[in-house]
């Protein structure tokens, strides 16, 4: 195997066995350090200190998704023992009051979060792993299918071609990634139709995410003059494939050559 090949081989394995070998005590304690305890108190609900607060309510969730086994029992069945080892009172391993804890975190203090750690993983990003030590974005979107409730329903309809009771509801979801790291740095989710509901503007609600002097990188749907617009006035360069109309009618031999393989 080239020695590129499995380096990379070894970093993925090794990423993803750290990514399922997490505990929700190593999350708590990531959640409460100074650099992520202002934006967690931030969004804190008001609560009652019960046996799931927010915090580690929060941690455990985190600790499931990333779990192999991601059923709720697992989860509450580790922090039983852990109480038990740490000394602390042993309660019921009955998932009811973790999942009703789950349900009241407040969307706003995740959706911080996770900001803040996309941002953090891409500052501390390796200056190689830059494009001309410029730090470059991705932009894409994509649809999701949703569990078939009446809450969904309303607010993410299904599409209008299927049949009423047929189809699952659909919602709409922009991303925008670093390049460099591959960490999440803001996302942004609507229905899948109506005003205001394409990825475009999805992406302008998104656009106080990037930094003067970053690289934004999009497919076709992104190639619009407003938005070029936009993004220079903030110091953004972009890179856009070009719509299928234009792309006939543009002739980049007409340029200015600036060197080998560029033009203006």
């Amino acid at each position: 195997m080239h020695s590129s090949r499995r380096s990379t081989h070894y970093q993925q394995k090794r990423v993803n066995y750290h990514a399922t070998h997490n505990d929700s005590y190593q999350f708590f304690n990531l959640l409460t350090t100074p650099e992520f305890f202002d934006h967690l108190e931030e969004h804190l609900p008001a609560h009652r200190e019960r046996l799931f607060p927010p915090a580690e309510t929060l941690s455990m969730f985190l600790a499931q998704a990333m779990n192999e086994d991601r059923s709720c029992q697992r989860i509450v069945n580790d922090a039983a023992i852990k109480r038990l080892v740490g000394g602390l009172p042993s309660c019921s391993t009955r998932t009811g009051a973790y999942c009703r804890a789950r349900q009241r975190l407040p969307l706003s203090m995740l959706s911080s979060l996770t900001r803040c750690v996309g941002n953090t993983i891409s500052q501390q990003s390796l200056p190689q792993w830059r494009w001309r030590n410029r730090s470059v974005k991705l932009v894409d979107g994509t649809t999701i299918s949703m569990p078939d409730t009446t809450d969904n329903q309303t607010t993410y309809p299904q599409p209008s071609g299927q049949e009423p009771g047929l189809g699952f509801p659909i919602c709409r979801l922009v991303g925008l990634l670093c390049l460099g790291s591959g960490a999440l740095l803001d996302s942004a989710i609507s229905p899948l139709k109506g005003k205001g509901n394409d990825e475009q503007s999805l992406l302008r609600s998104m656009l106080g995410t990037l930094n003067q002097d970053d690289v934004l990188l999009g497919d076709a749907y992104y190639a619009t003059y407003f938005l070029y617009c936009s993004l220079q006035k903030m110091g953004v360069d972009a890179v856009f494939e070009q719509q299928g109309s234009r792309r006939l009618n543009t002739d980049f031999r007409k340029g200015t050559r600036l060197g080998e393989r560029n033009h203006l």
